[in-house]
């Protein structure tokens, strides 16, 4: 094998993107387990808190998530339980139901959020100057939209769920 493929720019920035993952991963779990949430968890009550009507289809939720279907059911199973999420049937759909954050969720994320927010900037953001940030961003979209197009589903709501 060549040695110089070992040098490819290709490799080095998904190794680069790989541990920076890691190393934030890291800093947030710790966060969020001072606050009792998993990192999937937080993650599920900020998409939901992102969302139209603090809301999303479960099939939207599991593919803006990490999760599966059946892994965002048992997630959104748990938290319901914990009264941080809660069902509504989809009113025009009967075989479909939105997860919608509660008040004790969107407290949840308010007692999280200015930590979660000084970490986001002391490891992440504040590395950058506003225009590599954006740059970034720019570029975290596209690869986004290409490797995972079902990201943004559910981020607007049909005219006839609104409720």
């Amino acid at each position: 094998m060549d040695q110089n493929v070992f040098d490819d720019p290709r490799i080095t920035a998904v190794g680069l993107l790989v541990e920076a993952h890691a190393g934030l991963s890291a800093r947030f779990a710790a966060q969020f387990d001072e606050h009792g949430l998993s990192p999937v968890e937080f993650e599920v009550l900020t998409r939901l808190a992102r969302s139209p009507n603090n809301q999303l289809r479960m099939t939207d939720l599991a593919a803006q998530t990490s999760l599966s279907t059946s892994g965002v059911t048992r997630v959104v199973d748990r938290m319901e339980r914990d009264g941080l999420i809660r069902r509504r049937a989809c009113p025009s759909d009967r075989r479909s139901s939105f997860a919608v954050v509660t008040a004790a969720g969107l407290s949840r994320l308010d007692a999280i959020l200015p930590g979660h927010l000084r970490i986001i900037e002391q490891w992440f953001t504040g590395q950058l100057d506003p225009d590599q940030l954006d740059g970034l961003l720019d570029g975290l979209r596209r690869v986004r939209d290409a490797v995972h197009p079902g990201a943004t589903a559910g981020s607007t709501e049909p005219a006839e769920d609104a409720a």
